[in-house]
């Protein structure tokens, strides 16, 4: 089964995937977390470094979508691919990178041009992943939580590219529409919410154990929906 996890930058996509993973690994299971690109990428600290108007010379903002775009989408491939884990867990999804697309074009920092192209890219790359067996996840695990929150664990993982405060609005313009995209738009599959303002995977155990019980639950449910209509 294929796992995604979504939810605003800075709220815990990869602890929640290792610690699924983990848990999955300890009950035997087969288990491979496949990671967003962010160490490996050389287009996000400009893209969190220079000024606006150092972006819109040199277009970073256009750069790095298409960038993810392209790694999002090998990442599918490779786990539609992997054919040894039970369980393949995926640190944020292809599907989620239109929305942000989508928040740089409202911020002006993606051009009306730009965007059709990227979105016509996308199209196409989706018409690919259709023609692959099980390309869509079957859960998404949706990590939900304040602006406070998200601000507080962004300043507290430390990437100092992320840390300028003149980042604040563009933080916010991704958060306050996110829950909406996910509730209202997204359909690829099931969701599960989990609530990050009172969730700590890293410092709490027991909510570590919480939330691979509720993603266990949520998985039994959907296996036993997929064999009646099979």
């Amino acid at each position: 089964m294929s796992i995604v996890i979504g939810g605003m930058i800075g709220l815990g996509k990869t602890s929640v995937a290792d610690t699924l993973n983990l848990h999955f690994l300890k009950q035997g299971i087969d288990s491979k977390v496949f990671y967003e690109e962010v160490d490996d990428n050389p287009i996000l600290p400009l893209y969190y470094e220079l000024t606006d108007e150092e972006l819109e010379t040199r277009r970073i903002p256009f750069l790095l979508q298409l960038f993810f775009l392209n790694k999002r989408f090998k990442t599918v491939k490779d786990c539609v691919n992997w054919h040894e884990p039970l369980f393949t867990i995926q640190d944020r999804s292809i599907y989620e990178d239109w929305y942000f697309a989508y928040v740089n074009k409202s911020l002006g920092r993606i051009s009306g041009l730009e965007f059709k192209i990227y979105e016509d890219l996308a199209q196409n790359m989706m018409q690919e992943l259709n023609e692959l067996p099980k390309k869509a996840p079957d859960l998404m695990v949706y990590l939900k939580g304040s602006f406070e929150t998200v601000l507080d664990r962004i300043m507290s993982r430390g990437r100092s590219f992320e840390i300028n405060p003149e980042l604040k609005e563009y933080y916010f313009e991704v958060w306050k529409g996110y829950d909406d995209w996910v509730i209202n738009k997204y359909d690829a599959s099931e969701v599960l919410i989990i609530d990050m303002d009172k969730t700590d995977v890293v410092k709490r155990p027991e909510d570590a154990l919480k939330i691979c019980n509720q993603v266990e639950k949520k998985l039994i449910q959907i296996l036993k929906i997929e064999t009646q209509i099979g």
